[in-house]
This record gives structure tokens, C-alpha cells and sequence, in this order.
């Protein structure tokens, strides 16, 4: 099957173009006309076909090629900018189809561009594309086609998905340091235990003599990796499939995800995380004229956390019978005092947005300096961690060597 661009006339009598799929430009033509659209010209699209020989690799690139948040924020960026001018959304989106550069990214929005000529809703041509736009984001841009306000709609959703594209880069980077720090000293260690340690153990044995209890537990580990190694791979990789599968689970998911909140330390950022994410993602949905039970909804999925959505969940079902939002967040005990506190000022004084935005503001702050502080202090932990390892792997060499040299005296 191949990919068709096409111009034509719509029922209307106006100016249509487009994509469509058919085998054929003869079939191109026929689905056009049972949808109503009477084509002028329809030409197939280059690289687009679905078949063999040079154009697997493009459609093989576009199956690995992933869509990013980052991607999706510099998109909705251009497409508020042009809006603000003026443009019509099909025209709009033709341009934004020029302008991106990711294959995958063009495809959707050719199909979207084609089902609004078609005489679809903007946030209805996107619902469909839920890997790419996620209901939080149609939700929104339904809600400001409603209101008229698209444009601000749009502002208000590159600054939501940058902010998010922001702290995750943040988190990323702060944990991208350790990690490495991490794999290099495990490295290390290893290579001690597989290379050192059993020469060592050669000429204990040569000398014959009784090992203390260290060294025995030292060479024992060795031997242990020496024997086994082949088989670590596949252990790891059984832990591995086995933990994936229990928190697909519903009850391995909760407990996990409490985990989570309680650790030490990672614990507090996680909350932190999910808090802010809660509080900017209400406070954006609200301000863009989503109903507040659809927004709670919404907000339960993208938080990351089972136990948290589980807060926002019981939230909703008292805001739909009248209730406040702030109590049963607050009787959960996974909302911080602060945070309820200001979401009951929010709701009496009828600023719920802004007190929610500020929350989130405040939030992300924090996660920058816990992390931060977290950083500081992994490094110079590691380092005490491992020179632990190799003073242990040490003195278990050099106390056979004193106590063979006090038999000797």
C-alpha cells in the first residue's frame, strides 16, 4: 500500500488537500470520492510506499524512530506562533509539515491535517494518534477550540511540556554521573576479584598455611565468579523479567510504588515529583477551561504513581458529590500539609489555578536542590564505598602475610 498526496474540491465547493492510503492512484481516487472529496490531483508521496527494496530501510527507520516530548513541545510551539498570526489550522498544520523533521512526526500530522479537512475537530484528529498526544493534551486543545482561546491553549501547553521535558532532563542528569561512577567502580571490584584474588590465592596455597576467616570469605566470592560468570547474565536477566512481571500486577504495582515513596532520601524526591506534576498539570487543564471532574481524571494518569492516583481518584468522587478537592487529598497522608493547605485556600478564595501553579513552582524548585544535594553527597559515598571494598579485599591479602611472618619469628 502506498501514501497519496492529493488536492481537491470539497462538497462544499472548497479547497481540500491532503494524504491518503490506497493501492493505487485509480483506488486513491475512489476512496476520495466516497469521502466526498472530488480530486484534482493526486500524486503518490515520494519515499512513502510500503514495499520493498530501498523503501524498507525508510520504513524501517520510522518503526524504531520514537516521538518525544521534546519533539511534540517544539511542534506545539510553532503551531500556537502561527495560530497567533492568523493561519488557519489546515494551513497551520501544512506549514508545521514542512517544518518537522522526524518522518514519523510529518506522517501524523499529514493524517491529522487530512481528517480536519475532512471536516474534523483539531482535538479530535489528534485523539486518535494517542501514542503522540495524550489525553491531557487533546483534552486541552478540545477545550480551547471550545472557548476560542486555541492560541493561549497552546502557549499554556509548550510551557506545561517544556516544564516536564525540563525536570525530567534535570533528574536525568543528576542521576547520569553516579550511574557511570557506579558501573566503572563495580567494574573495578570485579577485576579484583577475577584477576587479583586468585594469585593470591596460588601462593596461599603453596605456603600452606591456615587463611583467616576474610580471606577464606574473599577467595570463596572469587571462586564463586570464576565458576559462575557464565550464568550471571542469565540470573540477572531472570530477576529482571521477574520484577517486570510482578509490578504489572496490580497489588506488585502499589507495593512497589509505596516503596518508592518511603526509601530514604529517593523517597522524599519521588513525592516531590509526583506533587508538582499533580499541581501543574490541574493548574494547566483548569486555567484552559477544562471541567474539573474530566481534569482529576486526566491528572490520576500522568502523576506516575499508583498510590498518589489512588489520592486523586477518592478526590474526584467528592468533587462530584460537591465536596472539596482538599480534604481527602489531605486524609490520604501522601499530600504534604503545605500543599492541602494552599489547595483549601485556593478553593475558598476562587484562586485554585494560580495557588496551584504556585505550589508546582515551589515543588520543582525544591526537586532541583534535593537533587542537587543528592548529588554532592553520592559522590564522595561511592568513593567511601569502594575504597571500603578494596581496604577489605586488602587486608584479607596482607593478613596471611603477618601472620605468617609472626610463625616465622
Amino acid at each position: 500500500m502506498a501514501v497519496y498526496e492529493y488536492k481537491g474540491l470539497s462538497a462544499a465547493g472548497g479547497a481540500v488537500s491532503g494524504i491518503v492510503d490506497a493501492d493505487n492512484a485509480k483506488s486513491a481516487r475512489a476512496k476520495l470520492r466516497k469521502q466526498g472529496v472530488f480530486p484534482t490531483d493526486v500524486h503518490e508521496q515520494k519515499g512513502a510506499s510500503r514495499g520493498k527494496g530501498l523503501n524498507f530501510e525508510v520504513d524501517l527507520n520510522q518503526t524504531f524512530e520514537r516521538i518525544t516530548q521534546k519533539d511534540v513541545a517544539a511542534m506545539t510551539g510553532q503551531m500556537s506562533t502561527l495560530v497567533g498570526a492568523g493561519i488557519p489550522i489546515v494551513e497551520a498544520l501544512t506549514a508545521l509539515i514542512d517544518q518537522v523533521e522526524k518522518p514519523k512526526l510529518e506522517k501524523v500530522l499529514r493524517d491529522i491535517r487530512e481528517k480536519v479537512n475532512q471536516g474534523a475537530t483539531l482535538a479530535e484528529a489528534m485523539r486518535e494518534h494517542g501514542e503522540v498526544f495524550p489525553p491531557l493534551y487533546v483534552n486541552m486543545v478540545g477545550a480551547g477550540e471550545q472557548s476560542g482561546a486555541l492560541e493561549t491553549v497552546l502557549n499554556r501547553l509548550t510551557d506545561y511540556t517544556e516544564s516536564q521535558v525540563a525536570l525530567r532532563g534535570k533528574i536525568v542528569t543528576a542521576l547520569t554521573y553516579p550511574a557511570l561512577m557506579g558501573g566503572v567502580s563495580g567494574l573495578i571490584i570485579i577485576g579484583l576479584f577475577v584477576g587479583v584474588i586468585p594469585r593470591i590465592r596460588r601462593i596461599f596455597e603453596s605456603m600452606d598455611a591456615a587463611l583467616p576467616t576474610i580471606t577464606q570469605v574473599v577467595i570463596a566470592i572469587s571462586d564463586f565468579l570464576l565458576d559462575y560468570w557464565m550464568l550471571l547474565p542469565f540470573v540477572f536477566l531472570g530477576m529482571g523479567l521477574g520484577f517486570r512481571s510482578w509490578i504489572q500486577t496490580d497489588e506488585g504495582r502499589i507495593k512497589w510504588h509505596r516503596f518508592l515513596l518511603r526509601v530514604p532520601v529517593l523517597g522524599a524526591v519521588n513525592r516531590k515529583v509526583a506533587v508538582s506534576r499533580f499541581c501543574r498539570t490541574l493548574s494547566t487543564l483548569l486555567d484552559s477551561g477544562v471541567p474539573i471532574l474530566t481534569a482529576v481524571g486526566i491528572v490520576k494518569t500522568v502523576v506516575g504513581n499508583d498510590v498518589i492516583a489512588e489520592a486523586i481518584a477518592a478526590a474526584g468522587v467528592n468533587i462530584a458529590e460537591g465536596q472539596s478537592i482538599a480534604k481527602p487529598l489531605k486524609d490520604s497522608g501522601q499530600f504534604p500539609p503545605l500543599v492541602t493547605h494552599m489547595i483549601n485556600i485556593g478553593e475558598k478564595t476562587g484562586e485554585l489555578e494560580p495557588m496551584l501553579g504556585k505550589v508546582a513552582d515551589a515543588y520543582d524548585q525544591e526537586v532541583e536542590r534535593t537533587l542537587e544535594s543528592l548529588t554532592s553527597i553520592l559522590e564522595p559515598l561511592m568513593i567511601v564505598v569502594m575504597g571500603g571494598i578494596v581496604a577489605i579485599v586488602a587486608l584479607s591479602i596482607l593478613l596471611p602475610m603477618l601472620n605468617m611472618s609472626a610463625v616465622v619469628k
